[in-house]
């Protein structure tokens, strides 16, 4: 036998498709950003944030997030409980307008350097 046909035998290694890792749990929340806060003509009352949900664009689709749970979470400078990681929660209370803009009181008032900054619009608690 040729080396030719030595080469010919061998059979062929089968080619895998590399599979993509799954993550382990689902997300659990929408992105939404930080507009402002509730305002009128000459006063801002900085109690009341709004928050854009994004692919939210009606007052209709805005009544599925109402009490649901919102988090904007930040980096800090020091570390606390080993972590520089801060959350502040809140809760969307009602829709503001009719483009899709909803109102959230957080615990803490949301400092004004969030603003333009994403927040996390969770999918609990359910009405479902």
């Amino acid at each position: 036998m040729s080396q030719e046909q030595k080469k010919e035998i061998k059979p062929k290694k089968k080619q895998t498709k590399k599979k993509k890792k799954q993550n382990k749990s689902p997300r659990l929340h929408v992105d939404g950003i930080f507009m402002g806060y509730r305002r009128g003509l000459t006063t801002q009352k900085t109690g009341t944030s709004l928050i854009k949900i994004v692919g939210v664009a009606t007052r209709k689709e805005t009544e599925w997030y109402l009490g649901k749970k919102v988090a904007f979470v930040y980096n800090a400078s020091r570390h606390h409980n080993g972590s520089n990681v801060r959350t502040i929660w809140g809760k969307i209370t009602s829709s503001h307008g009719n483009s899709g803009i909803v109102r959230a009181k957080f615990k803490r008032n949301l400092p004004a350097i969030a603003m333009g900054k994403k927040v996390r619009v969770m999918m609990y608690p359910s009405k479902i």
